[in-house]
């Protein structure tokens, strides 16, 4: 089929010899004599691979210039011909040239677009809504697809260009690759800017053919070579539709420096129906909270001047004015045809969005599938539940700490707990059932055994069918080595929730308590023992500034997590009122995913998370001995305790309820049973320690714990970057683990390493 007034059929005149590839060469007329050149070489062409002296039968480079990592050189050459000669140090390249045909788009609005495997029908309807909302005239589409690939779309487009609304369309292909060298097909899941575990994606092919566009010197070619006399030009794909709120190939003609930005939203299918390709009209979510955009351009040729480069996302040495930019939503589903809308994008931050349901309904003539409504529901008042809270935990051979971490959460207004626990010996499952009997735990044996499952994963999962999970106002999922510590009234819960107002989530930081140098257990309270801890701001290790969330029962998330509800239901995103612990709103940033703090969502003014992780240096001893209650496949060994064991000040400030708790833990240990239980489970706490510290490799690792080497690290955390608590304590050279008078801004790192247990 024959090139017809609308449809012009180009190719890149690339030429490949001695190594050396040109993408295209482009040559004119020069009034002065001879030709003027502008010829553009391969991602990995250096200027040195060419002769520095002139020859009198090549052409004269008189500059060159880097475009990301390909060559662009503009020079002269003697005669008017149909090829040029490159002088290399050893003889030369001859390159075919082309002659520019700005008049095929003279005068036009037009779009300047990249096709990577994109379907007719998808660009029929893209030009058909720019064409009819923008009066789009001309299309330059690059067209990367192999020659053997393209003949069926290039037949149906031929037939189309006369129906399609357009003045021309020029169908520029190339017999080189263009993709970016180090990347899997623009398709692949990987090369989607929110695909969930992008950075687990492993063992892809690149793809020259299909990866994304890495030959960026397309653009100053599609300039010198079509584009120079448009009247307009925008630069999207062909999965980008312009916002029909602004015009910006009307605006950029009044613009400050003849550019506008072209600002994207990505937008996705709640999910595209079985054996159906994706369509435009499909696309009736976005994300509710990010704030990255793809960027894009709409240009005045006439207004810029040859020598500014045109590049992917923004025009050389033009810039606009802040607020001169027009809108673009980017359909990801037909970049990613064969992906589902999860592999692209966790559909936990997906919302639908009125405006794209209309487009898609009116404009499309679509019924995509909408996006689940969920049920908000609100708390209880009637019957006082609404502040009812619930604790959710893991046990295992915790028997000496039970009654103390029991007595004081029910003494500041806890009033349920949640309690599983595992192939306990030290009889911690029997005391916890005794309570369970008098009404003030319930357990539960945590089934995990055989699952694959993580014990506190299988707790959490299961603790959804109970019912005091399912009636319970507040609930929060932590350890018995972590001691909810209110700042405010008298330091109970009531006090914290009527602080916090309307909030529905609270979000404890973690306070680090290290082991005060106590190195022999004692069965008194932890929360007398141990009062040196972490500072305030605490940035590393990246463990300090963990948190945990009380949150409201309110079904806004899907189910329990170990530091936060999960699996929010996106639609209900902006019913969530979460607070730091100084009561100030958490990022949005956090509301799907996260479980430490940073700099703008820390706060410790209302409450603290107290985390007594190492405890004593005998207690710890059998806290290795007995494993992790998550991270079941590492060992609690010496870079554990360096990481947790921080002695940097102190903070007593949880003696403030130290009457409240006394109170309480009395009247435990009144009952005869519960006193029995818990001495029993003290005595086989020390009958333990006793017997690991028999063990040579124990006691190497007591003597280690308690060495005046490791006291000191426990007071220098402030001092060391994120690598050396990755690579353990061993990285600190013993000249700076035992400096006196360390310089208040003294800081010390490593080079980059794994974690280590």
């Amino acid at each position: 089929m024959a090139d017809n007034d609308i449809y012009q059929a180009r190719r890149l005149n690339s030429h490949t010899e001695q190594g050396v590839t040109a993408l295209s060469s482009i040559g004119w007329p020069d009034p002065v004599g001879g030709m003027g050149l502008r010829i553009f070489f391969a991602i990995g062409t250096d200027i040195k691979q060419f002769a520095t002296e002139p020859r009198t039968d090549c052409a004269a480079f008189t500059t060159a210039r880097q475009i990301n990592d390909g060559l662009m050189v503009a020079g002269t050459s003697d005669t008017v011909s149909e090829t040029v000669k490159v002088a290399l140090p050893s003889g030369a390249l001859t390159l075919p040239i082309s002659r520019p045909e700005a008049a095929l788009f003279a005068g036009m609005t037009c779009m300047l677009a990249e096709r990577n495997g994109e379907t007719f029908e998808q660009l029929k309807d893209w030009i058909s809504y720019h064409v009819a909302h923008f009066g789009l005239e001309g299309v330059l589409l690059i067209d990367r697809a192999k020659n053997n690939k393209n003949k069926r779309f290039t037949d149906n487009l031929k037939r189309h260009s006369a129906e399609s609304g357009l003045k021309r369309i020029v169908h520029l292909t190339s017999e080189v690759p263009l993709g970016a060298h180090n990347l899997p097909p623009s398709a692949h899941p990987f090369n989607a800017a929110d695909a969930p575990g992008k950075d687990r994606m492993e063992g892809f092919e690149p793809d020259l053919w299909r990866a994304p566009l890495g030959e960026l010197q397309i653009y100053e070619i599609a300039k010198w070579r079509f584009l120079a006399r448009a009247r307009a030009v925008a630069n999207l794909d062909l999965s980008d539709l312009l916002d029909p709120k602004n015009n910006p190939f009307e605006a950029v003609h009044d613009s400050s420096a003849g550019v506008i930005n072209l600002v994207g939203q990505r937008i996705y299918p709640w999910r595209v129906r079985p054996k159906k390709d994706p369509r435009f009209g499909d696309h009736i979510c976005r994300q509710f909270d990010t704030s990255r955009a793809n960027r894009r351009w709409c240009l005045a040729p006439a207004r810029l001047s040859a020598d500014q480069v045109w590049r992917l996302v923004r025009v050389m040495d033009a810039t606009p004015d802040k607020d001169e930019h027009a809108g673009f939503w980017r359909a990801m589903a037909l970049r990613h045809p064969n992906s589902t809308t999860a592999e692209i994008v966790p559909k936990t931050s997906l919302i639908e969005d009125p405006a794209l349901l209309k487009i898609a309904q009116n404009t499309w003539g679509h019924k995509p599938v909408r996006a689940p409504a969920s049920e908000f529901q609100k708390a209880a008042k009637s019957d006082g539940s609404a502040e009812r809270t619930l604790i959710v935990t893991c046990m295992k051979n915790e028997g000496p700490f039970i009654l103390e971490w029991l007595a004081y959460h029910r003494a500041i207004g806890v009033e349920d707990f949640l309690i599983y626990t595992n192939d306990c010996e030290d009889g911690t499952d029997v005391l916890l059932d005794a309570l369970m009997s008098r009404g003030l735990v319930q357990r539960r044996d945590n089934k995990f055994h055989g699952t694959g499952i993580k014990p506190q994963h299988w707790a959490l999962a299961a603790s959804e069918h109970e019912q005091v999970l399912k009636t319970a106002g507040w609930i929060i999922s932590m350890d018995v080595d972590e001691f909810i510590n209110i700042h405010v009234g008298e330091g109970r819960l009531s006090d914290l929730y009527k602080a916090v107002g309307q909030a529905n989530m609270i979000s404890l930081t973690w306070r680090l308590f290290g082991n005060g140098d106590i190195h022999a257990f004692e069965d008194s309270f932890v929360t007398d023992q141990f009062d040196q801890c972490a500072p305030e701001l605490c940035r590393k290790p990246h463990q300090a500034w963990g948190f945990k969330t009380l949150f409201r029962n309110l079904g806004i998330y899907k189910k329990m997590g170990v530091h936060r509800p999960k699996g929010l239901k996106p639609d209900l995103w902006d019913r969530i009122d979460w607070v730091n612990g100084s009561g100030k709103p958490m990022p949005q940033k956090l509301m799907r995913n996260g479980w430490r703090s940073s700099l703008e969502s820390y706060g410790y003014e209302l409450v603290t998370l107290n985390h007594y992780a190492v405890r004593s240096a005998e207690s710890f001893l059998v806290k290795r001995d007995r494993g992790r209650v998550n991270h079941v496949d590492r060992d609690q060994g010496l870079s554990y305790w360096f990481r947790m064991n921080n002695n940097w000040e102190r903070d007593s400030s949880i003696q403030s309820k130290r009457a409240l708790l006394q109170r309480e833990y009395d009247a435990l240990l009144s009952d005869p049973e519960l006193k029995k239980l818990h001495e029993a489970s003290v005595a086989h706490h020390r009958a333990k320690i006793k017997k690991l510290k028999s063990q040579d490799n124990y006691a190497a690792f007591y003597a280690t714990l308690t060495s005046a080497r490791m006291e000191r690290l426990s007071r220098m955390h402030t001092h060391f970057g994120a690598n050396v608590f990755l690579e353990g304590p061993s990285s600190v050279p013993d000249d700076i683990a035992f400096k006196q008078d360390l310089e208040p801004g003294f800081f010390f790192t490593v080079e980059r390493a794994k974690q280590t247990s």
